[in-house]
């Protein structure tokens, strides 16, 4: 029979091409998966630029240079830790091993 043994259609042996579908599956997978995290991780980084920048934009400092200055770093020092908790996390969403 011409085509492969076991008379399978497609020839070759029958449990290596499962073995190669199992394989295929596998990295089609694990593609999928690091296309999710890396998805993840760019939303969450625009996430937190947003965020930051949308929270500056509701400052209305008040007062000279000095004054300004003193607001503007007082609020940062509330929105920083935030935005660098989303950052970690987009940062282990691209690290995240398979």
């Amino acid at each position: 029979m011409e085509g492969g043994g076991f008379g399978f259609p497609f020839g070759g042996d029958p449990e290596e091409i499962m073995r190669g579908l199992r394989e295929f599956a596998e990295q089609q997978a694990e593609s999928v998966q690091e296309a999710q995290r890396e998805q993840f991780a760019t939303l969450t980084l625009n996430t937190a630029v947003e965020l930051t920048a949308a929270a500056l934009q509701q400052l209305q400092p008040q007062g000279g240079p000095d004054e300004q200055a003193i607001a503007l770093r007082d609020a940062m020092r509330v929105l920083f830790p935030e935005a660098v908790a989303l950052v970690s996390a987009a940062r282990q969403g691209f690290m995240r091993e398979t």
